[in-house]
């Protein structure tokens, strides 16, 4: 049972911070919208970089991917609040039920592990070498959130109690 809520309270865990990122973003947009138009336009890249060809300057694009990632944080806010209220509910259930729970879990914490690799580690990160930035590299961060969803994935997954 001690396992069961620690998981239920893990995912919980993440719910909340997603919820957090996703109010940060929505009520301070300039903040973050500065920093995904940096990324983008690699305009604090090493100086002559032979990757400046992938740059994008448009506004219109910048607005998009911003808001795709807001989306998808939303989306994993959701479904880590649902997947959440879910393995508590099963705690004290069956097998069966709480199987099923830890899977929707599973799925939950995968989308969010997604949106930190691809979009910050492989699209930002390498892509629009986000890494050569001093002032704008979320590597750091995003390479946390991806390591502690992961680690939250791995109890989740871990043999369920006799």
């Amino acid at each position: 049972m001690a396992l069961r809520l620690t998981r239920a309270a893990l995912v919980a865990g993440v719910a909340l911070f997603y919820t957090l990122v996703v109010f940060n973003n929505v009520t301070d947009y300039g903040s973050n919208d500065q920093f995904v138009r940096h990324v983008l336009s690699m305009d604090t890249t090493f100086p002559g970089n032979r990757g400046m060809w992938r740059a994008v300057d448009s506004p219109a694009i910048h607005t998009l991917f911003y808001l795709s990632i807001i989306a998808w944080e939303g989306a994993t806010m959701i479904l880590c609040w649902w997947s959440a209220a879910r393995l508590f509910a099963a705690a004290r259930g069956s097998r069966e039920r709480f199987a099923a729970a830890r899977s929707t879990a599973a799925a939950a914490l995968a989308v969010g592990m997604l949106l930190w690799l691809l979009a910050f580690l492989d699209v930002g990160g390498e892509w629009f070498l986000m890494w050569q930035s001093a002032t704008w590299n979320g590597q750091n961060a995003a390479f946390r959130m991806f390591a502690v969803t992961g680690l939250v994935l791995l109890v989740v997954l871990s043999p369920d109690e006799p």
